[in-house]
């Protein structure tokens, strides 16, 4: 079976970290900023960066109800901070009005915005982490935290007693940033998760 194709959203965010974590991990990585990449592509990674911002891309480039209806029909993908945010089905505290974080209801939960603080108040510390052997070394900056999970979530991951990492089915988010840190495991999940779907 040939590498599965999987895109990076670039349209605001940490893009090239996940796109060397990716090719580690053993797919093909391209950035993804319009439609027609969108539907052209196995897997989806939503990097960190701003979910308002993000939000209001997606809707600017009209890729907002597209990437709704990929997710809905099954496109495996991973979102790291914001995009666990964006991968939500509610969020908390999702902004202004007209410039908030619109959810793409990926996986069946309700995060909370920076939760753990600001930018000053980012931190780092090592998790254990279902399905790896050892524990994950996690940056939080600025991250959010799921404050529900539905019935068929995994939660794989706790900070601080919070739910920091989870998956329901082919769709994974973290809280936190593993392309930081040298540590290609989470992103090999994310790998083997997309080449399950495809087989």
């Amino acid at each position: 079976m040939s590498a599965p194709l999987v895109g990076v959203l670039a349209l605001q965010g940490d893009t090239r970290e996940h796109l060397a974590a990716l090719r580690e991990a053993g797919a093909e990585a391209v950035t993804v900023r319009r439609r027609s990449e969108l539907d052209a592509v196995d897997a989806l990674v939503i990097p960190g960066g701003e979910s308002t911002a993000m939000s209001h891309l997606l809707r600017e480039f009209e890729m907002l109800e597209p990437l709704r209806a990929r997710l809905a029909a099954g496109m495996p993908a991973y979102g790291s901070c914001a995009g666990m945010i964006l991968l939500a089905s509610e969020i908390n505290d999702a902004g202004t009005p007209g410039r908030e974080a619109l959810p793409l209801g990926g996986i069946d939960m309700t995060v909370r915005r920076n939760a753990f603080g600001r930018q000053v108040d980012s931190f780092e510390g090592d998790l254990d982490f279902v399905g790896l052997d050892d524990p994950v070394h996690a940056v939080f900056i600025r991250a959010p935290w799921v404050e529900r999970v539905g019935s068929e979530v995994e939660v794989l991951a706790r900070a601080a007693d919070h739910i920091v990492a989870v998956r329901q089915g082919a769709v994974l988010a973290t809280s936190f940033h593993p392309e930081m840190t040298g540590d290609r495991r989470v992103h090999a999940m994310f790998v083997r998760l997309v080449e399950s779907h495809l087989r």
